[in-house]
C-alpha cells in the first residue's frame, strides 16, 4: 500500500493538473507516482487472485487453471 503521504500528493498534483497546470518537475513527479501506484495495485490484486478458490454449487473446485498455475508460480506473471 502507498503510504498516505504519496497518495495525497497524487491527489494534490490530479487537482492542480485540471486546474493552474504542472510544471515539467511536477509532471514527471506525477508519472512517477502514478507508475508507483499502479505497481502497487497490481502486487496487491495478485496476491489476492491468489487467496481465491473458485468452488461450484456442488463443492467442486472450479478454479481456473491459469490461477492455479499462477499460484503454484507465484513469482512468473498472470495471463
Amino acid at each position: 500500500m502507498l503510504s498516505k503521504e504519496k497518495l495525497s500528493r497524487i491527489n494534490d498534483l490530479s487537482k492542480r493538473a485540471k486546474t493552474t497546470g504542472l510544471t515539467k518537475q511536477e509532471e514527471k513527479e506525477q508519472q512517477a507516482l502514478r507508475k508507483e501506484y499502479i505497481q502497487t495495485f497490481r502486487k496487491s490484486f495478485k496476491n489476492h487472485l491468489h487467496s481465491v478458490t473458485v468452488v461450484d454449487e456442488n463443492g467442486n473446485d472450479v478454479t481456473p487453471d491459469a490461477l492455479k498455475e499462477s499460484k503454484k508460480n507465484q513469482d512468473k506473471p498472470m495471463h
